[in-house]
């Protein structure tokens, strides 16, 4: 994923954080079809703006393997046929958030916030170094060095890039969000140019370590460091209380 984003609101940088007494919806998915998470999203952002659901939402889960492409993509980014993916069972998606063509999989922990970011005070670019910095402290858990590369929004070890940006912003929701690679097989990376970048290498967390990580514990970890970076309280909460009929 990449940092381009489809913006129909234009954002002041430096504007006001976050009171540390605000509180975020939180929901852990089980491993989700990503038309169906994309689909839940598109509810959340509409809930969001007529103000049915008046906090904002984090949705934390993992995909299917799946290929998507941002609204900055084009197809010469994927190196394989079409049947090849067709062979593999591996469905490819064209989606509105920003950037090129990515790969999530099981072992990926995928982050969708829903945010009103006027009311949060955040710009754009606020916002997109704050997802960044949520993926670098987890990663600085494991004794991972990650940083920013300016060149291409995410977080990288070196020259190899760990964890991805790519969002979308409706009438003033943002949705879409980032994805770390936690221990998912890197293999389907070698099928496009990620984020349309050539000759790049994609790492996860399980290679940096050379062994296994707990997904689970790298999604703790995220929670925990969400709350810092922007400063608010996670309050869990399950689908079906979510999605509840008092809140619609």
């Amino acid at each position: 994923m990449h940092p381009s984003t489809n913006i129909e609101t234009v954002y002041t940088p430096g504007m006001t954080r976050y009171s540390s007494n605000k509180k975020w919806l939180c929901t852990e998915l089980p491993v989700t079809e990503y038309k169906e998470a994309w689909n839940l999203q598109s509810n959340l952002v509409a809930a969001r703006k007529d103000k049915s659901i008046n906090t904002d939402i984090v949705l934390l889960l993992e995909h299917p393997p799946v290929f998507t492409i941002g609204n900055n993509g084009g197809m010469n980014n994927l190196t394989v046929s079409t049947k090849s993916l067709e062979k593999a069972g591996i469905p490819l998606i064209r989606v509105e958030r920003g950037g090129d063509i990515t790969f999530h999989g099981p072992g990926q922990l995928v982050m969708y916030p829903i945010i009103d970011l006027h009311a949060a005070r955040l710009s754009v670019l606020d916002y997109i170094e704050k997802l960044e910095e949520v993926m670098i402290r987890a990663a600085r858990d494991w004794g991972i060095m990650a940083q920013r590369n300016l060149a291409n929004r995410g977080v990288w070890v070196g020259k190899n890039k760990l964890g991805s940006v790519g969002i979308a912003i409706r009438r003033g929701i943002s949705f879409h969000g980032m994805a770390l690679n936690v221990n998912l097989s890197l293999e389907p990376f070698g099928w496009i140019n990620p984020c349309g970048l050539q000759k790049i290498t994609m790492t996860s967390i399980e290679q940096e370590l050379s062994h296994r990580v707990s997904i689970n514990q790298v999604c703790e970890a995220v929670k925990r460091h969400i709350e810092t970076v922007f400063g608010v309280e996670l309050v869990m909460t399950s689908l079906s209380d979510l999605l509840g009929e008092d809140q619609f």
